[in-house]
């Protein structure tokens, strides 16, 4: 997710990616502050911007994920506080796309001369209505399996990429393999939550809780129904470990092998290896069910309109979601690009994980990005999700038959829709 303000001659250049910022004239010393959360593999990069750029400082603020968007929301609302440069990540874009009076319209700036860098939809999603863009994308999940290739072997499982991938060519049949895993008794769980498995099988349904109009569609869409349903059968089965994402339980479960599979977007890929550095080599990745396709995250940099150095802001902005940054940070941290001209690149197609078992994580996570169907996120789907995965999270723990903790979880967000 992207940021995007616009200068004219040595910005233009800056903003194509083609290398440093270029020098901005004068000498006031301008501090930038950047809000993020998680790691957007940044850190390398404001270095080499501020060497081009001595006139500039930049000072990041990283939260917790829930915590960084609400904070968002909260400055917004009173007029002060929010950052230069702010990243908002998929489920809360049309949080903020419906309050385009606080961001700085990209488009007035110059951002349009930019459009076709990204993917056609990443550029569309943080429209507007249709003259005003408040951001620039960063990235796009994709989406793979990370597995254990020790654990499958323990349980008697193909562990070769390809072959994994043949046993689940639909969700249907990943849930089979859990249950063949789990019957192996090898002391692990097949997968790490149940919530995380309703996100990767929604994901590949053409739409998921709005229509284009803002309308709910929990009820009209089966999409919706079918997945909490098949995540629930794989719950009441015994294949998830029941630890929520990003708690410390969940990331003590990477080092002690608690789960052998997970759904992995490209960015997991580094939380993985930080998490559980010592099970180099015991990871692989294969393609995920269901043909491919699928998102997880994916996020955009914003300008707000208190930014009191919108220019540069955009100019720091515009350069991190450039091609060659994108490039670097995927290297890195395995952000995959929501560059498409990037995707033939031999740097980035050609790429392989040692860590993961030298799979070729390039080729898999850009397949997974060409495939990808976009779905429309409306105003509160974070709290349209978060009621969702509640339910399912009610019949991990016993305390919910899953009809009974679809109807509770349906009722739920409808009012947090509200």
């Amino acid at each position: 997710m992207s940021v995007a303000l616009l200068l004219t001659g040595a910005l233009t250049a800056a903003c194509g990616g083609d290398g440093g910022g270029g020098a901005d004239g004068g000498d006031e010393k301008i501090r930038l502050t950047v809000g993020t959360f998680n790691d957007f593999g940044y850190k390398e990069l404001y270095k080499q911007y501020m060497r081009d750029n001595p006139n500039i400082e930049i000072v990041e603020h990283v939260a917790e994920y829930q915590t960084h968007h609400t904070q968002l929301a909260t400055r917004l609302a009173a007029g002060n506080g929010a950052p230069d440069v702010v990243a908002i990540e998929g489920d809360f874009l049309g949080q903020f796309t419906a309050q385009p009076q606080n961001f700085h319209n990209l488009l007035e700036l110059g951002a349009g001369d930019l459009e076709d860098r990204w993917l056609p939809w990443k550029w569309k999603q943080s429209m507007a209505g249709d003259k005003v863009q408040i951001g620039m994308g960063t990235d796009v999940g994709g989406l793979a399996i990370c597995y254990r290739r020790d654990l499958f072997e323990k349980a008697g499982l193909p562990t070769d990429r390809a072959e994994v991938a043949g046993l689940w060519p639909d969700w249907k049949s990943y849930i089979e393999v859990g249950k063949e895993f789990t019957a192996a008794k090898t002391g692990a769980k097949f997968v790490d939550s149940g919530p995380l498995l309703f996100n990767a099988i929604l994901g590949q349904a053409d739409a998921a809780f709005y229509a284009p109009d803002n309308s709910l569609v929990l009820e009209s869409n089966p999409a919706v129904k079918q997945s909490f349903d098949l995540t629930s059968e794989a719950v009441e089965a015994g294949l998830s470990a029941n630890l929520a994402a990003f708690s410390p339980q969940w990331n003590t479960g990477f080092q002690r092998g608690s789960f052998a599979t997970l759904t992995c977007p490209a960015w997991m890929m580094a939380f993985i290896q930080s998490q559980a550095p010592k099970t180099e080599g015991q990871w692989d990745v294969a393609a995920v069910p269901g043909g491919g396709g699928g998102n997880w995250g994916g996020s955009w940099l914003t300008v707000p309109k208190q930014s009191d150095h919108p220019e540069e802001a955009y100019k720091l902005a515009a350069w991190l979601t450039a091609p060659e940054q994108a490039l670097t940070v995927f290297k890195n941290i395995g952000n995959l690009p929501a560059i498409p001209e990037l995707y033939k690149d031999p740097a980035m197609a050609d790429l392989k994980k040692p860590f993961f078992n030298n799979a070729p994580v390039g080729q898999i996570f850009t397949e997974a990005a060409t495939r990808l169907q976009p779905q429309y996120q409306g105003p509160k789907a974070a709290a349209v999700r978060l009621a969702l995965q509640n339910g399912i999270k009610r019949v991990e723990e016993g305390r919910e038959e899953p009809g009974e903790a679809w109807d509770k979880a349906l009722s739920d967000a409808e009012k947090a829709a509200q």
